[in-house]
């Protein structure tokens, strides 16, 4: 088998389905160009004889059965959806290279001791309708059914007639399997550490948790020419302290720890008004559950003296508390090992962005491993790694999967 090309065709023949017209990747869950990739994954798997089956939901399975513990499986995989105009490989990556490196381990070593298994899973990004991880919840037992009945994308389709037009249903029951001894996710990083410390690899030992806000400033709207500037409630100047104290603050903390005001919406938003009312979003990221959550306590206690002392109302928000999630420990070592074997130049870092491995790893062991992405572009049609990277992964990736299920 000649891994290098056997990868290329698939990254490209997948990469051709769901194109967007206005360049990069469109593909969303239970749309025509998702199902035909799902059923192009099911075809390369049964070519090499994989049992393939689909869950209720449209979470995709290949399987071979171990020789001597059948009963205990190693899983790869990640998801089979994009976000909007995005790129080819975040997701789809994943999911090709835990495959080709089943097909890989087969042809070398034949088979496994345990039972392999790649999963494709249905959805991850939350592109098409308002809901995230519908894969790895099903897959995991804890999707909610409710939450998603009435349900519509930003066309009006409702999300139950798109699953049962593709041929899925919700599951009879929120099920778990306890086969699975080891998850190990492949994914492109996303960022740009890998790249600008020149490293193949790196070996992802826990996902940041998040706190996210949506936060309001109200003030007084009035003259831009009339007001003199000891009367005004400046809902923009009192945000721009807000703004630019918390970054300063969070550069003085400094890695692992990332904060961000992505989004602000001054009213009226009017070249000779006074802005009266900021609309605005921070988001906070750190790999230390304690940390994150005094961090953003204490900018919540500086949000609302600043806004007091201008005489501003200030409502907070906080609608995201998601909590870090480590990697096990055990698996992790074994990717390590297996890195500094191979002479694999790597890194152990933590992950930044959420991925399917957070929602798994509290259910089985996981682990992930990065490959660069050039220049940190990612949810874009730049999105790239280079090909040798991509190769390496698989390698690393399969090699790992050879120690944690042939011996």
């Amino acid at each position: 088998m000649n891994l290098a090309d056997v990868l290329k065709k698939r990254i490209d023949d997948l990469s051709s389905i769901g194109n967007d017209p206005t360049g990069g990747m469109t593909r969303l869950l239970y749309t025509d160009s998702w199902l035909q990739a799902q059923k192009y994954v099911e075809q390369q798997a049964k070519d090499f004889d994989l049992k393939t089956h689909f869950d209720e939901v449209g979470n995709l399975f290949g399987r071979v059965e171990g020789s001597e513990l059948p009963a205990e499986t190693i899983m790869s995989g990640s998801h089979i959806d994009t976000v909007v105009n995005g790129g080819n490989l975040d997701g789809q990556y994943g999911v090709i290279a835990a495959m080709t490196a089943i097909e890989y381990l087969l042809a070398e070593h034949g088979q496994p001791k345990r039972s392999l298994e790649f999963i494709s899973m249905a959805e991850e990004e939350g592109s098409r309708f308002p809901t995230v991880f519908w894969g790895s919840k099903n897959f995991v037992g804890e999707a909610d059914v409710d939450a998603v009945k009435d349900i519509a994308d930003s066309e009006g389709a409702k999300f139950v007639d798109e699953m049962h037009r593709q041929g899925f249903d919700f599951k009879k029951e929120q099920t778990r399997r306890d086969d699975i001894k080891a998850f190990v996710e492949i994914h492109i990083e996303q960022g740009n550490v890998l790249e600008n410390q020149k490293l193949q690899v790196g070996v992802v030992n826990n996902i940041a948790g998040q706190r996210r806000y949506n936060i309001n400033l109200k003030g007084e709207a009035n003259h831009a020419g009339t007001t003199p500037m000891s009367y005004r409630h400046d809902t923009v100047y009192a945000f721009s302290k807000i703004c630019s104290e918390a970054i300063d603050r969070a550069n003085e903390v400094g890695d692992p720890l990332v904060l961000t005001f992505g989004k602000v919406i001054p009213k009226p938003n009017t070249v000779n008004v006074v802005p009266g009312e900021v609309d605005f979003t921070m988001d906070c990221r750190h790999t230390d559950a304690e940390f994150l959550k005094k961090f953003t306590g204490e900018l919540e206690e500086r949000m609302t003296e600043i806004a007091k002392s201008m005489g501003i109302e200030i409502t907070i928000d906080r609608w995201m508390d998601e909590a870090p999630v480590p990697m096990n420990t055990a698996i992790v070592e074994t990717i390590e090992k297996k890195a500094d074997e191979g002479n694999y130049k790597y890194r152990v870092m933590h992950s930044g962005a959420g991925h399917d491995s957070q929602v798994i790893a509290p259910h089985y062991p996981t682990a992930m491993i990065f490959v660069p992405s050039i220049n940190g572009i990612s949810h874009n049609p730049a999105e790239k790694t280079e090909f040798p990277d991509l190769l390496e992964g698989v390698k690393l990736l399969a090699d790992t999967l050879y120690e944690l299920a042939y011996k």
